[in-house]
């Protein structure tokens, strides 16, 4: 495969979520620019220093990435303009970071000693605010100018303060002070990562969470980890927080793997590649090692897109062969998108790969129901191409109910899988087919959203409802069906958009 080229790793997302983070940089402003003319203002400086390393005994760097000044600078002010492109290796680099750390206290050293000589006379505290402050504004331009050539955090990388709070926070851990507030990203377990290197990507210092979550680690335990919970924002799968280390195990303990203890790694040959629409192909793998991957219609699988930094995006399978030897997976091109944009330019028939599943549980139905309703709009159609097939084309579930599919689209182009749908529905007493575009070109079709539909749909109170599609229009339907007196806990729904 070759190297994709077309879209940014690294991107840029919100990183402030309190006011303090919001609005923090005031004070750098503040200190930095106000102290060269009431040079008093520098005397804060001392107070924060005190704040970040008693607050890095117990929390590690913590105060970097929720009350730093500097921070919200870099975040509110030079992010939005900011290059946002990979931080040089030699930049954060030991040697550089030790560098850094003498050079300052060096300096700072220097001053000091030439502040003290006034020491005793009115202009000590004047002069010596001035030293802070001007401390302030280095960092303020310096880190500043880092921030709009390379990347907002780049000055974090090698921080004197940051390196400060490190040796800090070694200590505390050594001495049993972070213990037990040690805040750190935890996932709920390391089986339910998709491993979509979502996390890394919008971590402003360049981390890589999902590549240290293993089965022996629930927690990332990188040191230069700021605590920022910019991650866990971000996490498309939602299985992210801080968490402190007794938290950390309720966490694990509570969580359901359901529907993810039977995924197994898969080495798997593309077989084929369809092209479904301009920007919707089906990708067909044949299955080399184990030879079968047996699944629940719903769920998906992680495919390899990057092997070289293991980064896998999540599809639904949607569909397979009989005996489940072969397996497709139907992936719509994302303007921008990393993945979607990598696998068109560079997946090949012929190419091996990795995948992993099957994984999910939210979309696998309930064949014990009398009364099944299947909505979904764009490109959420996919897993119920494979409920079909496996629930009316191959009778391989004993179901004797009645389902219900609705699908929504924006045009006629949009429309994936009709003809299947149109046909099976054609083919079975047992499920019935509706369609509706928000932007229909002709008067062929419907026009107006899933909802639309549904509402002049009167579904029992006992039926079981999958979703799968935007937020938007789940929550516009889940609406709509409680007030109909369905109970939430049979109303299913994923997103994978």
């Amino acid at each position: 495969m070759q190297s994709s080229k077309q879209a940014t790793f690294y991107i840029k997302t919100k990183r402030s979520f309190t006011p303090v983070r919001t609005y923090a940089w005031i004070l750098t402003v503040l200190i930095g620019i106000g102290g060269q003319f009431v040079p008093f203002l520098g005397l804060l400086v001392p107070f924060i220093m005190v704040a970040l390393m008693g607050t890095s005994l117990f929390k590690g760097k913590y105060w970097c990435g929720n009350f730093c000044p500097h921070g919200s600078f870099f975040d509110n002010l030079i992010g939005p303009v900011s290059r946002h492109t990979k931080i040089p290796a030699f930049l954060r680099s030991k040697p550089v970071i030790a560098a850094v750390l003498v050079f300052f206290m060096f300096n700072l050293g220097r001053r000091f000693i030439d502040v003290y000589a006034t020491l005793g006379t009115g202009e000590f505290l004047e002069r010596l605010g001035l030293v802070f402050a001007t401390t302030y504004l280095m960092v303020l331009l310096i880190g500043g100018l880092l921030g709009l050539v390379i990347n907002e955090r780049t000055w974090c990388h090698f921080c004197p303060m940051g390196t400060i709070q490190i040796l800090f926070y070694k200590l505390g851990k050594a001495i049993g002070l972070a213990k037990n507030t040690d805040e750190k990203v935890t996932v709920n377990h390391p089986e339910l990562c998709h491993s979509c290197g979502k996390c890394a990507r919008v971590c402003p210092m360049q981390l890589s969470p999902y590549l240290q979550f293993s089965e022996s680690s629930q927690r990332f335990d990188d040191e230069k980890c700021i605590r920022c919970n910019t991650c866990a924002h971000n996490c498309p799968a939602g299985i992210l927080q801080m968490a402190k280390p007794q938290e950390a195990e309720e966490i694990k303990e509570r969580v359901s793997l359901e529907g993810f203890d039977q995924a197994h790694y898969y080495r798997a040959r593309i077989k084929e590649i369809t092209s479904l629409k301009d920007d919707v192909r089906q990708f067909s793998f044949k299955l080399l090692e184990p030879a079968r991957m047996p699944y629940n219609p719903g769920q998906f699988v992680l495919v390899e897109v990057q092997p070289e930094i293991k980064m896998y995006r999540a599809y639904t399978i949607s569909g397979s062969n009989q005996d489940n030897s072969e397996i497709r997976v139907t992936i719509k091109k994302l303007a921008g998108g990393y993945g979607t944009n990598f696998i068109f330019d560079n997946f090949r028939e012929g190419d091996t790969l990795n995948l992993k599943g099957p994984l999910g549980n939210e979309l696998r139905v309930d064949p014990s129901s009398s009364e099944l309703l299947f909505i979904a709009n764009g490109i959420g159609i996919t897993p119920f191409v494979a409920i079909a097939q496996s629930f009316f084309e191959r009778g391989e579930y004993s179901f004797n109910g009645k389902a219900t599919l609705l699908y929504g689209a924006r045009y006629e182009e949009d429309l994936v899988n009709d003809d299947y749908f149109e046909k099976v529905a054609e083919e079975s007493n047992d499920f019935t087919y509706y369609k509706i575009l928000s932007r229909p070109r002709t008067g062929q079709y419907a026009k107006g959203y899933v909802t639309d539909i549904l509402k002049d749909l009167h579904p029992s109170p006992e039926t079981r409802v999958y979703i799968c599609g935007t937020a938007d229009m789940a929550n516009g339907v889940t609406e709509i069906l409680t007030a109909r007196g369905i109970p939430a806990e049979n109303i299913y729904y994923e997103n994978f958009i």
